[in-house]
């Protein structure tokens, strides 16, 4: 008979083993009108996957968001929640500004840029000046109301990501890359002007460093 006090030391004993990994891949977002809901998301550029009716009961649609490796569910009988009430809903982009100029010209209503000064602090307008990651943001809404919130990452906490360093797009990596080759403009500088013949060991430590959060080499 398996007892508390054993299902306690069992997971005491394999809490140092490596966990099965749990990579979130669907979100669902209430609509009411599933049609309308496509033609918003198609229109923003996300990719659609999948559009599975059954009957009059039943419909999934199934979209991504670019660079994404999750994707978002809608339709008829997949969820009980009233229409518009998914919120806090995260978009993380490397360039908060260029994001919302794109969702914009494609026709989202998009707040202002704004950021904050830390976590439950008022919003102040306009991008964080020092260009931190993770302070500055901007929200939209689909037709319904469910509210989605753009938010600037540049760079990731220490113990947030692991020791893969991986870019969600193609834009995401050119903006790495530019960063990187800034940063080693003002390496070189110090270093007297000298071309550096290892700058290619010198981006990828610095791309290392920056994705996992940790000090970044001068």
């Amino acid at each position: 008979m398996t007892t508390d006090k054993t299902r306690v030391e069992t997971m005491a004993g394999t809490r140092g083993a490596r966990a099965q990994d749990m990579k979130l891949e669907v979100t669902v977002i209430p609509v009411s009108d599933v049609d309308r809901a496509k033609r918003f998301y198609g229109g923003l550029g996300w990719r659609l996957d999948a559009d599975f009716p059954v009957g009059d009961s039943f419909r999934v649609v199934q979209f991504t968001p670019p660079g994404s490796p999750a994707s978002v569910h809608f339709g008829i009988g997949i969820t009980s929640a009233a229409p518009g009430s998914a919120s806090g809903n995260y978009l993380i982009v490397s360039d908060i500004e260029a994001a919302r100029a794109e969702l914009v010209s494609l026709g989202a209503d998009v707040s202002d840029v704004f950021h904050r000064a830390g976590p439950g602090q008022p919003a102040i307008a306009g991008r964080d000046p020092e260009g931190r990651s993770y302070v500055s943001f901007a929200t939209f809404k689909d037709p319904d109301g469910n509210g989605w919130l753009l938010q600037e990452i540049t760079g990731r906490f220490p113990g947030r990501v692991d020791g893969n360093t991986a870019f969600a797009s193609v834009a995401d990596l050119a903006a790495a890359l530019r960063r990187a080759a800034a940063a080693h403009g003002e390496h070189e500088k110090r270093e007297g002007g000298k071309h550096d013949e290892n700058w290619p060991d010198w981006y990828a430590e610095y791309m290392v460093a920056e994705h996992a959060g940790k000090e970044l080499p001068l």
